[in-house]
């Protein structure tokens, strides 16, 4: 429950910037690790947000049943 929570306070439209939204899904298109994807896009100060309001919109997936960590599994939404 503490992953959604978290979670939750990315599910702002603020955080949905289209640019950065764009290239995490063409990063997060194999599954790979939070923060490896995240360091991908870009300095994750600015990406973080963006990448944890994508769950919200059904974008991006992650296990919310284990505690989040830089080492989570991210995929698209789906697979």
């Amino acid at each position: 429950m503490a992953n959604v929570r978290w979670l939750a306070g990315y599910r702002h439209p603020w955080h949905g910037l289209e640019r950065v939204a764009i290239v995490l899904r063409e990063v997060f298109a194999e599954p790979r690790p939070l923060m490896d994807g995240a360091f991908l896009v870009g300095d994750p100060i600015m990406v973080l947000p963006v990448l944890f309001h994508l769950p919200w919109r059904h974008e991006l997936a992650v296990d919310v049943s284990m505690p989040l960590h830089a080492a989570s599994q991210v995929s698209l939404e789906g697979r």
